[in-house]
């Protein structure tokens, strides 16, 4: 049997070969229905725009994607180098690939589209949703990071983001704080990772008896530095009564502790801090960060684990909760 062509895929919707091919490669503007069509065309008919792909079932090529949003961001830079020495110990070969976040992005190396000759892909997905993998063109095998995307049917590994905020904001009521701010609600997330902290938040605070206060949950686009200095910055000029926070992520803490230290506001004793990742800055920042640790090295491992399972059967129900950790320092 011949294999199938942009030009068949076409014929079958009713459009040009280039139209075809602007969906695949993400170029051009194509309709948003039209480019469903196109995709469930592709899945329908099997075309596979990496004709490489479809030798992955009969060997390995030793080496493995790996794509992150943000290489500039520590807790993913670092989590590549996990994933490196993880791969490394098994002498396969790491191809580093950054999506910035962007669903379009994502899509594509879902889909193997510039991608070479691999043996699996490991993605740490924020805006591509559980339609798009539904619909990948790629039958490379795929793990997930981080939290459900939606009702994916691919095997992933996260950590227990409310367990874990629930443990962080625990962690600060025992130090007799009763105030207690949230830095890093989202609105319109396509991942489940604020909420779900968010969530943790909350029920420590209703395990402790704490009434909820929603002017003490600050909400931020991203989970930068930036952000946190803002969000403290929105704290203090609102005159809002706090004497803690629950960072979402460690990057978020740290621009917080800066407007904390040029406001004249002193961590702990005025305001202890504690953030999420455990990242190397956290360590040295001053006062050193109080954090929420994930086993990183157990991220790596597992989803290479689950990756080169020789079996290759991606049930759909493959779920890997890593442990976690609260590691206490200056800031509480």
């Amino acid at each position: 049997m011949s294999r199938t062509t942009l030009k068949d895929v076409g014929d079958y919707v009713g459009v040009s070969a280039k139209t075809v091919s602007n969906v695949v490669n993400g170029t051009g503007w194509v309709r948003e229905d039209l480019k469903v069509r196109v995709r469930s065309a592709i899945k329908e008919l099997g075309y596979r725009p990496n004709a490489a792909a479809r030798h992955l079932r009969s060997g390995r090529s030793g080496m493995i994607a790996v794509a992150l949003p943000d290489l500039a961001q520590p807790y993913f830079a670092e989590l590549a180098s996990a994933l490196v020495r993880a791969a490394e110990a098994r002498s396969i070969t790491v191809l580093i690939h950054q999506t910035n976040g962007q669903a379009e992005a994502e899509r594509r190396i879902s889909d193997g589209i510039g991608v070479p000759l691999t043996d699996g892909l490991i993605l740490s997905a924020l805006s591509v949703t559980a339609e798009d993998l539904a619909m990948r063109l790629d039958t490379t095998p795929l793990v997930l990071l981080g939290e459900h995307i939606g009702a994916s049917p691919f095997p992933h590994v996260t950590v227990d983001n409310a367990a874990a905020a629930h443990a962080a904001t625990t962690h600060l009521i025992s130090t007799g704080r009763r105030r207690i701010a949230a830095i890093g609600a989202q609105e319109g997330a396509a991942t489940e990772t604020a909420d779900l902290r968010l969530e943790g938040y909350r029920a420590a605070l209703d395990d402790a008896g704490i009434p909820f206060d929603e002017a003490l949950v600050c909400v931020v686009e991203q989970f930068v530095r930036r952000d946190g200095a803002a969000a403290a910055e929105s704290l203090l000029a609102g005159g809002v009564d706090f004497d803690a926070v629950f960072a979402f992520n460690d990057l978020l803490a740290l621009g917080a502790m800066h407007t904390f230290a040029t406001r004249g506001v002193v961590v702990p004793d005025d305001v202890a801090i504690i953030g999420f990742d455990d990242i190397e800055e956290a360590r040295y920042s001053s006062p050193a960060l109080s954090t929420v640790a994930p086993d990183t090295e157990a991220i790596a491992t597992v989803a290479l684990d689950l990756l080169l399972q020789d079996d290759g059967d991606d049930d759909g129900d493959t779920e890997k909760t890593i442990p976690f950790e609260i590691v206490r320092r200056a800031s509480t």
